[in-house]
């Protein structure tokens, strides 16, 4: 039997992994089941430490992301070709209905935006805050009809209330600068609306009814919500109208982008900063990629290089395995030439090394995989279980050296900030992870025992 129907044959294997199976357990001198376990080990560390690594940045990185998709930046962003003074709720509902059309598409929501400075109106005898702040138009039942917004939209007090005229809902970072809270008022002092609206007002007051808290400092710091009617007021006529496009899969962007563009015209914003692209009537059209690209590339440049720094575990693993591998072919060589001179053939005889390259993966990748998702799941208890033990090994050194001084020692507090952020796992991470490390052992036993191919059968017989 010939080829690799002589490989796979049953007799053929449990030759081949009785002999492999065997290499690994005598001959003590060798070294090579220590070899073995610690390569075993030095895997299962790498794929548990770099599947522990991206999750928390996942974590870190999402938290981030989500607000930023979800309140501030969105999917898609289309620029209306009509001012708000035009917009009637019958060509609002036109585009939206327009927008909802592609399945792709779960939220289209119209918006107005402009830069102002805000400051609260404070109680007399004390002096005003002032804060510069990103004011948004939105609709009053936006938390229905947008779920993405409302789930990272976490009220803190009061309610995201912008029934009643004049009502505004203030980041946490914001209403504390501005020292307002609900039912206080602000005044947007200055403003960058419409031609049609005055620069600087003293009357534009606003009575904050709820303050919200995200996961993106700049958001909580710079953001405040109005209605759409109040503004219109504020905003003036001439203000474009944007609308805020969210999709099932954020991925499929650029996809869904071309053909919303291709049904509604338009021109669409490049991701690489040329001028935007299109014809017709239409609006303009921006992918979220585009919108923040500076801040996601940054996001994933320092993941990219966190992957390649934790990839050098791997690297130094699969050359431990190699040169074990290369010892071993040495130190077997008359073992080879023996199975050589009994028909065993070369490609056989490297299957016994690729085999223990295979099986010392394996015991490395797949427990990896477990206690690096276990870790994920416990994330929160292991950072407790840290921050307790370099609190009391911290007060054990110094209760040594200065008792009183031990007294005011107190538990890292940013320990507990980082339990509160969840570790999330993207299951093609942790597949490539634990294909990666498995890889790494299979290639680099497979590298080295092709040194088999350079001894001299005869040769060999001859000297032992």
């Amino acid at each position: 039997m010939k080829g690799p129907a002589r490989f796979m044959s049953p007799m053929n294997f449990r030759w081949i992994f009785f002999v492999s199976r065997r290499f690994s357990r005598v001959d003590r001198r060798s070294r090579s089941a220590a070899t073995g376990l610690l390569s075993s080990l030095g895997i299962c560390f790498g794929v548990m430490t770099l599947i522990v690594t991206l999750s928390v940045m996942n974590g870190f990185q999402r938290s981030y992301i989500d607000s930023i998709m979800e309140i501030s930046s969105s999917h898609i962003r289309y620029r209306a070709p009509f001012p708000a003074g035009d917009a009637t709720e019958a060509l609002l509902s036109g585009v939206e209905a327009q927008c909802l059309g592609d399945p792709s598409v779960i939220a289209a929501t119209p918006f107005l935006e402009a830069q102002t400075l805000m400051t609260g109106v404070s109680a007399p005898g004390k002096g005003a805050r002032e804060q510069a702040a990103r004011i948004r138009a939105v609709p009053g039942d936006i938390t229905r009809r947008d779920r993405g917004f409302a789930s990272e939209v976490r009220i803190i007090r009061g309610s995201f209330s912008l029934g009643e005229p004049q009502s505004i809902v203030l980041g946490s970072a914001l209403a504390r600068s501005l020292g307002v809270s609900v039912g206080g008022q602000v005044n947007l002092l200055a403003l960058s609306g419409g031609e049609d609206v005055a620069l600087l007002s003293g009357n534009r007051l606003f009575t904050v009814t709820g303050v919200f808290h995200s996961g993106y400092a700049d958001i909580n710091s710079a953001y405040a919500f109005i209605s759409l009617e109040d503004g219109l007021a504020a905003l003036g006529e001439s203000t474009p109208v944007m609308f805020s496009i969210k999709l099932r899969n954020p991925d499929r962007a650029a996809f869904v982008l071309r053909a919303l563009q291709a049904k509604m015209g338009g021109a669409i914003v490049e991701e690489n900063g040329a001028p935007p692209q299109g014809q017709g009537t239409g609006g303009v059209w921006e992918a979220w990629r585009h919108y923040n690209r500076a801040f996601f590339g940054a996001l994933r440049v320092e993941k990219n290089i966190l992957m390649l720094l934790v990839v050098i575990i791997f690297v130094v693993v699969g050359v431990n395995i190699y040169n074990g591998m290369r010892r071993m072919v040495f130190e077997r060589r008359a073992e080879i030439a023996v199975f050589s001179a009994l028909g065993g053939r070369k490609d056989d005889i490297q299957s016994v090394f690729v085999l223990r390259g295979l099986l010392t993966g394996l015991m490395g990748a797949i427990p990896g995989l477990i206690l690096g998702l276990l870790i994920c799941v416990q994330i929160d208890g292991v950072f407790m279980l840290i921050s307790a033990v370099q609190y009391r090994l911290s007060l054990f050194a110094a209760m040594l050296v200065d008792p009183q001084r031990a007294l005011l020692l107190r538990e890292n507090p940013m320990y507990t900030v980082f339990a509160s952020i969840p570790a999330r796992v993207f299951p093609h991470e942790a597949l490539a992870t634990t294909l990666f490390g498995f890889l790494s052992a299979l290639f680099a036993s497979w590298a080295a025992s092709r040194q088999l191919f350079s001894l001299k059968i005869a040769e060999v017989l001859r000297d032992e």
